[in-house]
């Protein structure tokens, strides 16, 4: 009988985020003939957990809520050699930084990820990418980087982010016929920068004073946004609404999705978006680029940009026809460049190819 490999991804935690919610997709879709996932977490139980259990993946946590594991860092060692993974992959800057002194530590295989466009900082890779035997990363523009970091071609490799297309499905009806509702889906985090997106929302209103904002999503930056709302007028239009595993009935409702980050890799949320067909008004930061192809399926403009930013949202509430040619020119680019399937099988072959490296040593 053929060894089944456990994988197991090291996460900070299982909050909602986009890292951790193609994380689990990801264990999710793994051929279980051939591969066990596991996952281990520095905290205790968080939002996704049940979930991860419910796919069928093993999860185990260092601490008891959701704050970070006393003295996690020497927590992880001894879980590792109790769990026994035939590849260890740590997502986040946290678990990539302990997750590689402890793989190299133990001789584990260790496949390094770089998802955000803070991850090479965060996580020290200018030191720290030699203790991976190979990095994956989801945008070109990440790559690029690790590779101006002196990160060999041939121990770096670039995998898109995937989405169901089946799940996050284009409306039947045109979203021209909706009511002027911008959706930022994201975490309310400094890399967000909410705040533009703010201001930039402020001047919308100038010429459209029935449009509304939601703005779904958790975060440390939370507290300090919902002050900017008391303080402006614009905030009465403003909505908060909590992050939760399943945010279709957002896209639903949405007339167009908005980002303003001013760090990215490749977000989920955008192309949850663009399956779902939503124009789009967002950045050009990261692998943002890669997604969105100005004027063809949305808009960009620069990071904290709030007056171009503001200029895009109107003239897609203005010209509803726009809208909908954007929105299904990124539905067809979604089913087109970026299923699931794509990025599952060259995971697979990673782990495969560490797996068997490591086996010869």
């Amino acid at each position: 009988m053929a060894h089944v490999m456990r994988i197991l991804f090291l996460m900070e935690d299982l909050c909602f985020g986009g890292t951790q919610r193609q994380m689990l997709e990801l264990a999710a879709r793994l051929d279980r003939s051939r591969f066990a996932p596991v996952m281990l977490t520095l905290t205790g139980p968080t939002d996704l957990d049940g979930l991860a259990r419910q796919a069928g993946i093993e999860v185990h946590n260092l601490g008891r809520d959701r704050r970070l594991a006393p003295f996690f860092f020497g927590r992880v060692g001894p879980a590792l050699r109790r769990l026994r993974p035939d590849v260890l992959v740590p997502c986040t800057a946290l678990p990539n930084i302990w997750g590689r002194l402890w793989g190299r530590a133990l001789g584990l295989p260790v496949l390094g990820t770089v998802r955000g466009g803070g991850g090479p900082k965060r996580q020290h890779e200018r030191f720290l990418w030699r203790l991976a035997r190979h990095i994956v990363c989801n945008s070109e523009a990440l790559r690029d980087v690790l590779q101006g970091l002196g990160v060999p071609a041939g121990r770096l490799s670039y995998v898109p982010n995937g989405v169901d297309t089946e799940v996050f499905r284009a409306p039947a009806a045109p979203v021209s016929g909706r009511p002027p509702q911008l959706l930022c889906v994201a975490r309310l985090a400094a890399d967000k920068d909410h705040p533009t997106l703010l201001r930039a929302f402020a001047r919308v209103l100038e010429r459209h004073p029935d449009a509304v904002l939601r703005l779904v999503g958790d975060g440390p930056e939370e507290s300090r946004l919902r002050q900017w709302a008391a303080a402006h007028p614009a905030g009465a239009r403003v909505e908060f609404v909590p992050g939760r595993p399943d945010v279709r009935d957002e896209y639903a409702q949405a007339r167009l999705f908005v980002l303003s980050s001013v760090r990215e890799g490749q977000p989920n949320v955008l192309l949850e978006a663009m399956s779902c067909g939503l124009p789009l008004c967002a950045t050009a930061v990261g692998g943002i680029p890669r997604l969105i192809t100005d004027g063809e399926n949305g808009f960009l403009c620069g990071p904290g940009d709030d007056a171009a930013l503001a200029r895009h949202i109107c003239r897609l509430l203005e010209d509803p026809a726009l809208g909908d040619r954007l929105g299904q020119a990124g539905r067809e680019r979604a089913v087109r460049d970026f299923s699931f399937a794509r990025m599952v099988a060259a995971h697979e072959a990673l782990f495969e190819r560490l797996a068997a490296r490591s086996a010869a040593c």
